[in-house]
């Protein structure tokens, strides 16, 4: 059994950390309450936004109406990581890697091969897990989250739009965490360019009907509008989802933290007394024993 110094060390050393956990997760909650309020608002905007856009790809006649509804032959790969920029938030970063490298070696295996698929990491700690893990980063963002505007996510928006349009890549894929709630995160794999077009859903009671639109002040003008700026709502949702998700993960990491520190801490103060205990029997003992040799 260790002895009275090491365990009190111990102690103190338990008590510090649980200060420090239970302080990031209130930090995380008050964090994660104006992201959810954000992420909750924009949902019904960015889901309806989304279904017309779906459409409106769908009801095209030709192929060249609009460059970003035009499908390719997948041969130069885009995968878009969103991840956070810093840790102590469970495996919410791993879990985003780690389904963007299955998809990298198994979906686009081919392609990753020839050199033809790139990363575009959000967020730092995706950019230091594929990097630790042999793979080159074609470009980073790690400033975005500090401050998450619809306005400053717009520029990443049409840089990788325009990379489409100029034939860089023949598709732009996102892996993202989106927000369920505080303790439940679901890993996304969504195509952002080109556009997919809507398909009716048979597993849903309703369905999802194709509607037939009346164009104003025309179908060339509306498309050539909507459909970027659809575009742009879907990313900025899309950082808006994993923004809150991070705080999430981050807020239940710290809980659990907290409690296994709680009981480690209860341990650690029953092997205390128990080591005390035992000390002062000790002590007992050889005062007894002295008084017996002194009789004698």
């Amino acid at each position: 059994m260790a002895n009275l110094k090491e365990i009190r060390t111990r102690i103190t050393s338990v008590q510090s950390t649980m200060q420090i956990t239970s302080a990031m997760k209130m930090v995380a909650a008050a964090k994660l309450r104006k992201a959810q309020n954000a992420v909750t608002t924009m949902r019904p905007y960015a889901a309806k936004l989304q279904e017309i856009m779906q459409d409106l790809s769908a009801s095209l006649e030709g192929s060249n109406e609009n460059i970003y509804t035009t499908p390719r032959e997948p041969v130069k790969i885009l995968l878009v990581t969103i991840t956070s920029n810093r840790g102590l938030c469970g495996a919410f970063n791993y879990n985003v890697v780690k389904e963007v490298i299955r998809q990298a070696e198994q979906t686009y295996a081919s392609q990753l091969k020839q050199g033809q698929v790139d990363f575009f990491c959000i967020g730092k700690k995706g950019a230091d897990i594929l990097k630790a893990k042999g793979f080159k980063i074609k470009e980073t963002e790690n400033a975005i989250f500090d401050k998450l505007s619809f306005n400053n996510v717009v520029p990443l928006a049409e840089n990788l739009m325009q990379q489409f349009a100029q034939g860089h890549y023949d598709k732009v894929v996102m892996f993202y965490n989106q927000f369920k709630n505080a303790a439940v995160q679901i890993l996304q794999t969504e195509q952002f360019l080109p556009v997919v077009e809507s398909v009716p859903d048979k597993t849903t009671k309703k369905g999802h009907k194709r509607v037939d639109y009346i164009f104003e002040p025309g179908k060339k003008e509306i498309i050539t509008e909507l459909i970027p700026k659809s575009l742009k709502v879907q990313f900025y949702k899309a950082l808006l989802d994993s923004f809150a998700a991070e705080h999430g993960a981050r807020m239940t990491a710290m809980h659990q933290a907290t409690d296994n520190a709680t009981e480690l801490l209860k341990d650690l103060k029953l092997n205390y007394n128990k080591a005390r205990q035992a000390s002062i029997t000790n002590e007992i003992l050889e005062i007894a024993s002295a008084a017996e040799a002194l009789k004698g």
